[in-house]
């Protein structure tokens, strides 16, 4: 058996929750590689909105084995909120979630380095949802990390040495060090992690690929957020990218197979950084009211642009894109003229290849395609896609090179549409 693999390719928020709930029925185990809870996966079915930030979005289909990988950092005191709702609602995760011992913890003094950090940083902000990852992936780096595993062995040792630390680069930044007011909950909320089952997830999930058992590993935020091939130092703190997955979940290279790739039919992103299609008008003002453009976890206004295909060439290309899916196709449909960028001019040069700098001095080229003007958000097969809507779907799989395989026309469940070529 393989380990699929279902990952954004543009700055994150593609949706990447719902689909996972979509496919999950196709596997036995769904696994978290990667982010903190920054990371807000937003699903709807049956008239209820969840958000999920920590667990794996294949938690609502029933019988499924649930992950979160070693790749992950986690919050107790967030992770409690969360599986505490979603237990309130009926769903039973002791019995279906397993947490890695090697994910590491997000402490409260994590929260303050954050906040301290960016402040110091003045006009250079990068935007961060303050919640602690970077800080807690910058202990794990530095080998001063906290991990799950560590709540069995030794922990207060182990907290008491890094919070010493923390409060000493607290002091030297002149930022306040008291933790006491986040410490007595989060402490609280590490022995309520104590009721899941913590395991060597790297040998659970190998050992599942031996049993024949079917995995889907679930990314989090964009491969244009990725520490190492996204827009730095506008990023997140991990690897969003295929190659995360194996050492998020300790899977070998020739374990993966197919890799779907999910976009939106425009562009998004969230806080600071470098956004060639951005549009400042009243288009991305229409784009981001209908298509809800805010953020699931932070509320934060998204900032809206026409899709970028060079930026998703190369997320294509970075990640070994096998299957294509496109999310809020709806949200243009009542656009006369859609536009698609093609290619950056660059100091008079014209390039199809995403630049080492993607800063303000790009302009993008964008070729237009009539719009569909028509309501998709009720269709529920592609025989009802309208011919200017084919037309779209074409042109973007002749410019990326992979099939575009499933089709979001509206948030529900019931509002996604797989496609299917002639030998399926």
């Amino acid at each position: 058996m393989k380990v699929d693999v279902l990952l954004g390719l543009q700055w994150g928020d593609e949706g990447k929750g719902k689909i996972v709930d979509v496919l999950t029925p196709g596997y036995d185990v769904v696994a978290r590689f990667q982010g903190g809870p920054n990371a807000g996966h937003t699903l709807e079915f049956d008239g209820q909105k969840y958000i999920l930030r920590s667990i794996p979005s294949g938690i609502f289909q029933g019988g499924k084995t649930n992950i979160i990988g070693n790749g992950v950092v986690l919050d107790p005191l967030l992770f409690r909120e969360e599986a505490e709702s979603l237990a309130a609602g009926g769903r039973d995760l002791t019995s279906r979630l397993l947490i890695s011992k090697k994910a590491h913890l997000i402490l409260p003094t994590h929260r303050l380095l954050d906040a301290a950090y960016e402040a110091a940083k003045g006009e250079g902000k990068i935007g961060t949802t303050g919640k602690g990852i970077g800080p807690a992936y910058t202990d794990k780096v530095s080998r001063g990390g906290v991990r799950v595993g560590d709540i069995l062995h030794n922990f207060e040792a182990k907290y008491a040495a890094a919070k010493a630390r923390h409060v000493a680069i607290l002091q030297s930044l002149g930022y306040p060090s008291d933790v006491s007011h986040l410490e007595a909950e989060w402490l609280d909320a590490l022995e309520y992690l104590k009721r899941f089952t913590l395991v060597d997830s790297e040998h659970v999930i190998n050992g599942c690929l031996a049993e024949g058992k079917s995995i889907l590993a679930e990314g989090a935020q964009g491969t244009m957020l990725d520490i190492d091939f996204g827009s730095y130092p506008f990023v997140t703190s991990s690897n969003t990218v295929c190659a995360g997955c194996c050492t998020g979940l300790g899977v070998a290279p020739r374990r993966i197979g197919e890799v779907y790739g999910i976009f939106k039919a425009y562009c998004t992103r969230v806080g600071s950084g470098p956004f060639p299609t951005e549009l400042l008008d009243e288009t991305g003002e229409t784009i981001c009211r209908v298509g809800h453009e805010y953020g699931s976890v932070t509320g934060r206004k998204r900032r809206c642009g026409w899709i970028d295909l060079v930026a998703l060439r190369y997320a294509v290309m970075i990640n070994g894109v096998s299957r294509l899916i496109m999310m809020k196709s709806d949200v243009l449909d009542g656009f006369e003229t859609i536009k698609a960028c093609v290619a950056y001019r660059i100091d008079g040069k014209e390039t199809d290849a995403f630049p080492y700098e993607a800063d303000g001095a790009i302009e993008p080229v964008y070729t237009e395609l009539p719009g569909w003007q028509t309501d998709m958000a009720g269709m529920r097969s592609e025989d009802e896609f309208p011919e200017e809507f084919n037309a779209y779907l074409t042109f973007l799989e002749e410019e990326l090179g992979v099939p575009v395989k499933i089709v979001s026309v509206g948030p529900d469940r019931e509002q996604t549409i797989i496609r299917y070529t002639e030998e399926e």
